[in-house]
Protein backbone atom coordinates (compact mmCIF):
# COMPACT_ATOMS: atom_id res chain seq x y z
CA UNK A 1 0.00 0.00 0.00
CA UNK A 2 2.89 2.54 0.64
CA UNK A 3 4.74 1.59 -2.11
CA UNK A 4 1.88 2.41 -4.22
CA UNK A 5 1.33 5.80 -2.84
CA UNK A 6 4.32 6.39 -3.29
CA UNK A 7 3.57 6.42 -7.00
CA UNK A 8 0.93 8.84 -7.07
CA UNK A 9 2.62 11.90 -8.62
CA UNK A 10 2.19 15.07 -6.26
CA UNK A 11 -0.27 16.82 -9.09
CA UNK A 12 -2.36 14.02 -8.48
CA UNK A 13 -2.49 14.83 -4.71
CA UNK A 14 -3.85 18.01 -5.79
CA UNK A 15 -6.42 16.93 -7.74
CA UNK A 16 -7.49 14.49 -4.90
CA UNK A 17 -7.75 17.29 -2.38
CA UNK A 18 -9.48 19.21 -4.51
CA UNK A 19 -12.33 16.84 -5.08
CA UNK A 20 -12.05 15.84 -1.27
CA UNK A 21 -12.92 19.68 0.11
CA UNK A 22 -15.70 20.50 -3.08
CA UNK A 23 -17.28 17.37 -1.68
CA UNK A 24 -17.24 18.53 2.01
CA UNK A 25 -18.38 21.73 0.62
CA UNK A 26 -21.91 19.94 -0.08
CA UNK A 27 -22.28 18.67 3.25
CA UNK A 28 -22.65 22.16 4.59
CA UNK A 29 -26.09 23.78 6.07
CA UNK A 30 -24.59 26.98 6.02
CA UNK A 31 -24.46 28.76 2.51
CA UNK A 32 -21.35 31.13 4.17
CA UNK A 33 -19.89 27.76 4.42
CA UNK A 34 -20.50 26.09 1.78
CA UNK A 35 -19.14 29.08 -0.48
CA UNK A 36 -16.45 29.47 1.77
CA UNK A 37 -14.92 25.72 1.39
CA UNK A 38 -16.14 25.43 -2.78
CA UNK A 39 -14.26 28.53 -3.55
CA UNK A 40 -11.16 26.68 -1.92
CA UNK A 41 -11.95 23.46 -3.51
CA UNK A 42 -12.80 24.98 -6.80
CA UNK A 43 -9.47 27.60 -7.11
CA UNK A 44 -7.26 24.40 -6.08
CA UNK A 45 -9.27 22.61 -8.77
CA UNK A 46 -8.57 24.88 -10.83
CA UNK A 47 -5.03 25.50 -10.71
CA UNK A 48 -4.72 21.71 -10.94
CA UNK A 49 -6.68 21.64 -14.30
CA UNK A 50 -4.59 24.25 -15.90
CA UNK A 51 -0.97 22.58 -14.68
CA UNK A 52 -1.67 19.48 -15.96
CA UNK A 53 -3.32 20.71 -19.33
CA UNK A 54 -6.97 20.72 -18.40
CA UNK A 55 -8.21 23.26 -19.28
CA UNK A 56 -12.08 22.60 -20.00
CA UNK A 57 -11.57 21.50 -16.27
CA UNK A 58 -9.00 24.83 -15.25
CA UNK A 59 -11.79 27.12 -17.01
CA UNK A 60 -14.99 25.41 -15.33
CA UNK A 61 -13.03 25.83 -12.27
CA UNK A 62 -11.72 28.89 -12.40
CA UNK A 63 -15.86 30.17 -13.11
CA UNK A 64 -16.88 28.45 -10.07
CA UNK A 65 -14.34 30.51 -8.18
CA UNK A 66 -15.49 33.27 -9.48
CA UNK A 67 -19.29 32.81 -8.95
CA UNK A 68 -18.92 31.85 -5.16
CA UNK A 69 -16.74 35.29 -5.05
CA UNK A 70 -19.48 36.95 -6.84
CA UNK A 71 -22.01 35.51 -4.07
CA UNK A 72 -19.43 35.76 -0.73
CA UNK A 73 -19.27 39.41 -1.28
CA UNK A 74 -23.13 39.81 -1.72
CA UNK A 75 -23.39 38.12 1.61
CA UNK A 76 -20.68 40.10 3.30
CA UNK A 77 -21.77 43.33 1.77
CA UNK A 78 -25.82 42.84 1.97
CA UNK A 79 -27.58 44.91 5.06
CA UNK A 80 -29.93 42.77 7.38
CA UNK A 81 -32.41 44.22 9.24
CA UNK A 82 -32.46 42.20 12.40
CA UNK A 83 -35.24 42.47 14.94
CA UNK A 84 -36.88 40.56 17.98
CA UNK A 85 -40.30 38.75 18.21
CA UNK A 86 -41.36 38.65 21.85
CA UNK A 87 -43.90 35.68 22.36
CA UNK A 88 -45.43 34.30 25.34
CA UNK A 89 -43.85 30.80 27.10
CA UNK A 90 -46.87 28.68 26.08
CA UNK A 91 -47.06 30.37 22.23
CA UNK A 92 -48.21 27.65 19.84
CA UNK A 93 -45.71 28.44 16.90
CA UNK A 94 -42.86 28.78 19.89
CA UNK A 95 -43.72 24.83 21.15
CA UNK A 96 -43.69 23.85 17.37
CA UNK A 97 -40.52 25.58 16.59
CA UNK A 98 -39.16 23.32 19.31
CA UNK A 99 -40.62 20.19 18.32
CA UNK A 100 -39.97 20.81 13.92
CA UNK A 101 -36.02 21.50 15.41
CA UNK A 102 -35.73 18.77 18.16
CA UNK A 103 -32.86 16.61 16.64
CA UNK A 104 -30.89 19.71 15.34
CA UNK A 105 -31.38 21.40 18.74
CA UNK A 106 -30.33 18.05 21.16
CA UNK A 107 -27.17 18.08 19.00
CA UNK A 108 -25.89 21.37 19.99
CA UNK A 109 -27.93 21.33 23.41
CA UNK A 110 -27.88 17.72 24.62
CA UNK A 111 -30.54 16.76 27.34
CA UNK A 112 -32.66 20.42 26.43
CA UNK A 113 -35.73 20.06 27.92
CA UNK A 114 -38.38 22.50 27.71
CA UNK A 115 -39.12 24.47 31.17
CA UNK A 116 -42.23 27.23 30.17
CA UNK A 117 -42.59 28.41 33.55
CA UNK A 118 -38.89 29.54 33.52
CA UNK A 119 -38.73 31.52 31.19
CA UNK A 120 -38.22 35.42 31.71
CA UNK A 121 -37.18 36.21 28.27
CA UNK A 122 -38.74 34.29 24.88
CA UNK A 123 -37.81 35.51 21.42
CA UNK A 124 -37.31 34.75 17.92
CA UNK A 125 -34.38 36.38 15.72
CA UNK A 126 -35.90 38.00 12.53
CA UNK A 127 -33.31 38.59 10.01
CA UNK A 128 -35.09 40.19 7.15
CA UNK A 129 -38.60 38.77 8.58
CA UNK A 130 -37.89 35.48 8.37
CA UNK A 131 -37.28 33.40 11.48
CA UNK A 132 -33.46 32.98 12.15
CA UNK A 133 -33.40 31.28 15.88
CA UNK A 134 -35.10 31.36 18.89
CA UNK A 135 -33.56 32.62 22.46
CA UNK A 136 -34.84 31.75 25.51
CA UNK A 137 -33.58 32.82 29.06
CA UNK A 138 -34.34 33.09 33.03
CA UNK A 139 -32.72 34.94 35.88
CA UNK A 140 -30.59 33.61 37.92
CA UNK A 141 -30.59 36.47 40.67
CA UNK A 142 -31.61 39.82 40.66
CA UNK A 143 -28.72 41.17 37.84
CA UNK A 144 -28.10 38.04 35.56
CA UNK A 145 -29.92 35.99 32.81
CA UNK A 146 -29.07 32.33 32.40
CA UNK A 147 -29.43 31.36 28.78
CA UNK A 148 -31.49 27.98 28.27
CA UNK A 149 -31.33 28.45 24.86
CA UNK A 150 -29.38 29.99 22.27
CA UNK A 151 -30.89 28.46 18.94
CA UNK A 152 -29.91 29.23 15.50
CA UNK A 153 -31.03 27.23 11.95
CA UNK A 154 -28.37 26.21 10.26
CA UNK A 155 -29.12 28.61 7.09
CA UNK A 156 -27.80 31.76 9.85
CA UNK A 157 -24.90 30.08 11.32
CA UNK A 158 -22.64 32.94 10.69
CA UNK A 159 -22.38 34.72 13.88
CA UNK A 160 -24.48 37.48 12.99
CA UNK A 161 -27.00 36.19 15.40
CA UNK A 162 -25.07 36.03 18.35
CA UNK A 163 -23.90 39.60 17.55
CA UNK A 164 -27.03 40.83 17.73
CA UNK A 165 -28.59 39.17 20.84
CA UNK A 166 -25.42 39.63 22.76
CA UNK A 167 -24.18 43.03 21.42
CA UNK A 168 -26.95 45.35 19.83
CA UNK A 169 -29.72 44.18 22.45
CA UNK A 170 -27.75 45.56 25.52
CA UNK A 171 -30.45 48.01 26.00
CA UNK A 172 -33.39 45.87 26.14
CA UNK A 173 -31.35 43.63 29.10
CA UNK A 174 -30.76 46.95 30.82
CA UNK A 175 -34.23 48.14 30.91
CA UNK A 176 -34.85 44.78 32.70
CA UNK A 177 -31.91 45.10 34.75
CA UNK A 178 -30.22 42.70 33.79
CA UNK A 179 -26.35 43.09 33.71
CA UNK A 180 -24.69 39.76 33.00
CA UNK A 181 -25.66 36.63 30.64
CA UNK A 182 -24.51 33.26 31.78
CA UNK A 183 -24.20 30.80 29.85
CA UNK A 184 -23.13 26.88 30.14
CA UNK A 185 -21.66 25.69 27.21
CA UNK A 186 -22.74 22.57 25.85
CA UNK A 187 -20.13 21.09 23.28
CA UNK A 188 -16.49 22.61 22.78
CA UNK A 189 -17.91 24.18 19.67
CA UNK A 190 -20.29 25.99 22.09
CA UNK A 191 -17.66 27.12 23.96
CA UNK A 192 -15.55 28.43 21.12
CA UNK A 193 -19.09 30.02 19.85
CA UNK A 194 -19.24 32.35 23.50
CA UNK A 195 -15.92 33.16 23.32
CA UNK A 196 -16.01 35.03 19.98
CA UNK A 197 -19.22 36.54 21.27
CA UNK A 198 -17.13 37.70 24.28
CA UNK A 199 -18.19 35.19 27.02
CA UNK A 200 -15.14 35.02 29.36
CA UNK A 201 -14.91 31.16 31.59
CA UNK A 202 -15.06 31.53 34.68
CA UNK A 203 -14.10 29.45 38.11
CA UNK A 204 -17.25 27.72 37.75
CA UNK A 205 -16.93 26.37 34.09
CA UNK A 206 -19.56 28.82 32.92
CA UNK A 207 -19.73 31.91 30.63
CA UNK A 208 -20.33 35.36 31.58
CA UNK A 209 -20.80 38.21 29.77
CA UNK A 210 -20.85 41.56 31.43
CA UNK A 211 -23.35 43.71 29.61
CA UNK A 212 -21.84 47.65 30.41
Amino acid sequence: MEEILKEIPFLEWIGYAASLIIALSMTMNSIVKFRLINLAGAGMFSTYGFIIGAYPVGILNAFIFCVDIYYLVGIYSKKETFEILEVRADNRYLIRFLEFHNKEIHKFFPGFIYKPEMNTISFFVLRNMAVAGLFLGHRSDNQSLRVGLDFVIPEYRDFKNGKFVYVHLKKKFHEQGIRKIVASPSSPKHAGYLTKLGFIKNGEGLFEKELY
